[in-house]
């Protein structure tokens, strides 16, 4: 039976936020330089449906530019306690010289944000971009399209652009993993840094009741994005170049 909450009664009113930034996880993308180095770049703009990451950037950035080039990057998952690496990567870019906008917001040049951030590189298995070892949980990904946005009001000047990933390979923690099972993820353990607002936030208090969608068995939801995975992987573990 529903139970109306205490702010049930409030009365709605007409804003106009700069930004709708509700609520999402915060991400390091690691992206590949032409040089070979790895650019990191928080973000926190990503969501998933399936086995597909859709990933929200500014097109001049340079983490954009990479992954537009190379097609992959790997996107990492800090918890709710890496706090101070976000910090130390927020206002960096790995464009140089730094743009007017990103200038005009104090940002500046660093190469080597691994240092910066006290961060660990390790390679990758199937993508050249390193992971963030410091994070629980590393997707490594491959580029599947991408699609600008606002481009109906900007045409192809448009300056955001949305990047789908496949995601082609997991790595999580143990501690994280669910007992007794070999594919699930333990939501009661895993403690994600959200962003809202421009403020950082982890998952506070505890479940507030059971959920219908959690009876559903989680196996149900595995599709063809799945399937779809899978052979990337043999392509990319044969050495075989994108289709």
């Amino acid at each position: 039976m529903f139970t109306p909450s205490s702010t049930s009664n409030s009365t709605h009113s007409v804003i106009s936020p700069a930004i709708l930034y509700f609520g999402t996880p915060v991400a390091i993308l690691s992206s590949e330089n032409e040089d070979g180095t790895s650019n990191l770049c928080p973000m926190s703009s990503v969501w998933w449906l399936g086995h597909r990451c859709m990933l929200g950037l500014d097109k001049s950035s340079k983490t954009t530019q990479n992954i537009l080039r190379t097609g992959q990057c790997v996107i990492n998952l800090p918890d709710e306690s890496m706090v101070d690496a976000i910090n130390a990567l927020a206002t960096t870019t790995g464009s140089d010289p730094v743009s007017d906008s990103k200038k005009s917001r104090n940002y500046r040049f660093v190469k080597d944000k691994w240092s910066v951030a006290n961060l660990t590189p390790m390679e990758s298995q199937l993508v050249r971009p390193q992971r963030v070892k410091e994070c629980p949980v590393q997707m490594e990904c491959e580029l599947a399209t991408s699609h600008l946005v606002m481009e109906d009001l900007y045409g192809e000047a448009a300056p955001i652009v949305s990047l789908e990933m496949r995601v082609c390979r997991i790595h999580i923690h143990d501690n994280l993993r669910m007992e007794g099972y070999s594919n699930k993820v333990d939501p009661d353990k895993w403690r994600p840094m959200i962003m809202s607002f421009q403020e950082f936030y982890g998952l506070k208090g505890s479940k507030k009741g059971p959920s219908d969608l959690g009876m559903i068995d989680e196996e149900q939801y595995r599709a063809l994005t799945v399937d779809d995975a899978k052979k990337t992987v043999e392509r990319l573990e044969n050495g075989q170049a994108k289709e």
